[in-house]
C-alpha cells in the first residue's frame, strides 16, 4: 500500500447569499463582510476577559465570599464557557448554520452582560458594606443575592460558547479557497482575527479593569454590554454582504452511529478476514487491529448485506467511518494529560489576581488595578508566539534535524514543563510575600508576580499551539471541527479540575491553606501541590507521547511498489489556522 501526503482539499460546498441563491463573489464576502464579523469576536473578548480577569476581586471584596468559593466561581464560569463551545459548534454543523448560531448566541451574550450589569449595580444584590472584607465577620452575599449573578454568568457562558465555536469559521467562509487570491487573503484574515482577539483582551485587562475598580462595576460591565449589543446590530446589518454555507451535519453523529452499531452487533462473530467488512476495498483509511470491538459496526450480516441497506449508515458503518472513530479515540490519552496545564493556567486569573490585591501596586503614584497585571500574561503569549516561528523553531531544526523543528507533542511537553516552573515561582513569591507581611508588615511589589505570568504565558504559547496542531493533524480529515471542540474541552476540564482541587484542598486542610485572608493562609502550599501534580502529569505525558505514532496521512490503496510512508508536513494549513482562531480562548 502507499501512504501519501494529504494535500489541502478544495472546498466543494456551495456558498449562497442570504436569499439562498448562488453567491456573486463581486458583491458578497471579502474583507468588508469579514470585518463586520471580526467585530463580534472583538466584543466577545472584551466581555469575557473583562469579567474573568477581575471577577475574583469583586466576589471577595464586595460580596465577601471566601477565596476558595470565589476562585471556583471564576473557574466554573470559564469551564462552562469552553464546554458550551461544543454545543454551539454542534448546533451550527447539524442544524442552524454559522451565521444564525452566531446571531442567536451573541444576543444571548448581550442579555447576559446586561444582567451582570444589574447584578453588580443594584444595592439589593449586595451584602452590607464591610470596611475589611477579608475578615471573617463580614456578612457574605446570600443565596438570593447570588442568584442573579450566577444566572448572568452562565448566560454569558452560553452566548460566548456559541460565538467562539463559529465566528472564525463564518469569517473564513467569506473567502473562496478555490480562488488563489481569496485563499491568500484568508491567511491575512486569520492574522487580523488573532490581532482582534489580542486587542480585545488587552483592552479588557487594562481600560475595563481600571473602570471596574475605580469608577464602578456597573460602568465597566455596562460598556461591555453596549459593545456586544452594537456588535449584534452590526452583524445583522451586514446580512446582504455575507456568503453562507448550509449545515453539513455534525461528525459527532458519525461517532455515535459507529458506537451504537458496535454495541448492537456485539454478539455477532468477527468475519474470517477484515476484507469482508463493509466497504473495505474502498476505504480511505487503512484498516487497523486496534479497538477491534468497533469493527463490529461494519459487519455485513444477512440484513445489512443487501445493496440497499449497506449504504444506510444507521444499519451498517463503513471501514472508513470505523477507522475515523478509532483515530479520535487514540487522541484521548494525550488529551487527558493536557488538562492539568489549563488547571495551572486558571490560577492566573484567580489566586494570582488575589495575591496582587495584597501587594504594592503603585507606580509613580498610580495604583495599578490587580486585574491589569494579566497584561504580562498576554504580552508573554504574544512574545513567545512570535519567537516560536522566528527563533525557536530555527534553533530546534539545527538540533533535531527535523524540518518542522518541534513536533506538536514536543511543544506540549515544553508547555507542561514551563507550567510546573511557573507554579514553583508562584510558591516562592507567595512565601516571600507572606513572610514580609508577617515579619515586617511590609507589602512587596506586585511586579514580583511578573515571573509567574511570564512563565505560564510562555508555556501557553507552546502548549496551545502544540495541542491545537496535535488535535487537528491527528484527527480524521472530516472531523477537524470536532477535534477543535475536543481541544477546547481540555480548557474546560482544566478549569473544572481547578475547582475540584480547590474544594478538596479546602476540605483536607480544614481551610488552613486557602483562607479568606491570604496573609493568614498558606497559598504557597497549594502552588507546590500543583507543581507536584504537574510533574507527575508530565512523566505520564512522556510515556504516552513516546507510544503515540504520528498519523500517517491519506491512504490511497494498494501499490506494486514497496510499502512507503511519506510524512505529512503541510496538511490542511488553512484548516489548522481556522481552528486556531476558533478555539482561541485566552489571548
Amino acid at each position: 500500500m502507499v501512504l501519501a501526503v494529504s494535500k489541502t482539499e478544495k472546498d466543494d460546498t456551495v456558498s449562497v447569499d442570504y436569499k439562498g441563491n448562488p453567491v456573486d463573489n463581486s458583491k458578497t464576502g471579502g474583507w468588508l463582510a469579514a470585518g463586520l464579523i471580526l467585530g463580534t469576536e472583538l466584543s466577545e473578548r472584551i466581555c469575557v476577559m473583562g469579567i474573568s480577569m477581575n471577577l475574583v476581586t469583586y466576589l471577595v471584596g464586595d460580596l465577601h465570599l471566601s477565596s476558595s468559593k470565589s476562585a471556583n466561581t471564576v473557574t466554573n464560569f470559564m469551564g462552562a464557557l469552553n464546554i458550551l463551545a461544543l454545543f454551539g459548534g454542534f448546533l451550527a454543523d447539524a442544524k442552524l448554520g454559522r451565521f444564525l448560531t452566531i446571531a442567536i448566541f451573541a444576543s444571548i451574550c448581550a442579555v447576559g452582560v446586561t444582567l451582570l450589569t444589574l447584578a453588580t449595580t443594584l444595592p439589593s444584590m449586595k451584602p452590607p458594606h464591610c470596611d475589611n472584607p477579608r475578615k471573617e465577620q463580614c456578612i457574605a452575599a446570600s443565596g438570593n443575592q447570588l442568584t442573579l449573578l450566577y444566572v448572568a454568568l452562565y448566560t454569558i457562558a452560553l452566548g460566548g460558547g456559541g460565538i467562539k465555536s463559529n465566528v472564525s469559521g463564518f469569517g473564513s467562509d467569506q473567502f473562496d479557497i478555490n480562488d488563489p487570491k481569496e485563499e491568500k487573503a484568508m491567511v491575512y484574515f486569520f492574522n487580523r482575527f488573532y490581532f482582534c482577539i489580542s486587542l480585545g483582551s488587552l483592552f479588557a485587562v487594562t481600560v475595563l479593569v481600571y473602570i471596574q475598580d475605580n469608577v464602578g462595576r456597573g460602568w465597566g460591565y455596562g460598556i461591555s454590554a453596549g459593545t456586544m449589543i452594537i456588535a449584534v446590530i452590526v452583524l445583522l446589518g451586514g446580512i446582504t454582504l455575507y456568503r453562507f454555507k448550509k449545515p453539513q451535519g455534525s461528525p459527532l453523529t458519525v461517532i455515535w452511529r459507529v458506537v451504537f452499531l458496535a454495541i448492537k452487533n456485539r454478539k455477532l462473530p468477527y468475519p474470517a478476514n477484515p476484507s469482508f467488512l463493509n466497504d473495505f476495498n474502498n476505504s480511505k483509511v487503512p484498516h487497523t487491529a486496534k479497538f477491534r470491538p468497533l469493527d463490529k459496526a461494519a459487519i455485513l450480516d444477512d440484513y445489512a448485506a443487501s445493496d440497499e441497506n449497506r449504504s444506510n449508515p444507521w444499519i451498517v458503518s463503513t471501514v472508513t467511518q470505523v477507522e475515523e472513530v478509532k483515530m479520535v479515540i487514540s487522541l484521548i490519552p494525550i488529551w487527558s494529560t493536557c488538562i492539568l496545564f489549563w488547571t495551572v493556567y486558571s490560577q492566573m486569573n484567580t489566586f494570582t489576581i488575589e495575591q496582587a490585591t495584597l501587594m504594592n501596586r503603585k507606580v509613580a503614584g498610580f495604583s495599578v488595578p490587580a486585574g491589569s497585571f494579566s497584561v504580562f500574561l498576554f504580552l508573554s503569549i504574544l512574545l513567545f508566539t512570535s519567537l516560536n516561528e522566528r527563533v525557536i523553531v530555527r534553533i530546534a531544526r539545527k538540533i533535531t534535524h527535523d524540518p518542522k523543528g518541534l513536533r506538536s507533542l514536543q511543544r506540549i511537553g515544553i508547555g507542561l514543563v514551563l507550567s510546573v516552573v511557573g507554579m514553583i515561582a508562584s510558591a516562592l513569591v507567595e512565601k516571600r510575600r507572606r513572610e514580609m507581611h508577617r515579619n515586617q508588615m511590609k507589602e512587596i511589589s506586585a511586579f514580583w508576580l511578573v515571573p509567574q505570568f511570564f512563565l505560564v504565558g510562555a508555556g501557553e504559547a507552546f502548549a496551545y499551539v502544540g495541542q491545537l496542531e496535535f488535535f487537528i493533524r491527528e484527527a480524521p480529515e472530516k472531523m477537524k471541527s470536532m477535534s477543535t471542540g475536543l481541544f477546547l474541552s481540555t480548557l474546560a476540564m482544566g478549569y473544572f479540575m481547578s475547582s475540584v482541587l480547590v474544594s478538596l484542598t479546602d476540605m483536607a486542610t480544614d481551610g488552613s491553606w486557602l483562607r479568606n485572608n491570604l496573609n493568614r493562609g498558606k497559598l504557597e502550599n497549594f502552588y507546590w501541590l500543583l507543581a507536584i501534580l504537574g510533574t507527575i502529569n508530565f512523566l505520564a505525558f512522556l510515556i504516552l507521547a513516546s507510544r503515540h505514532p504520528y498519523k500517517v496521512q491519506k491512504y490511497t490503496g494498494p501499490s506494486n511498489g514497496p510499502d512507503k510512508e511519506i510524512e505529512n508536513w503541510n496538511i490542511d494549513d488553512i484548516e489548522v489556522k481556522k481552528a486556531a482562531i476558533g478555539g482561541k480562548e485566552e489571548a
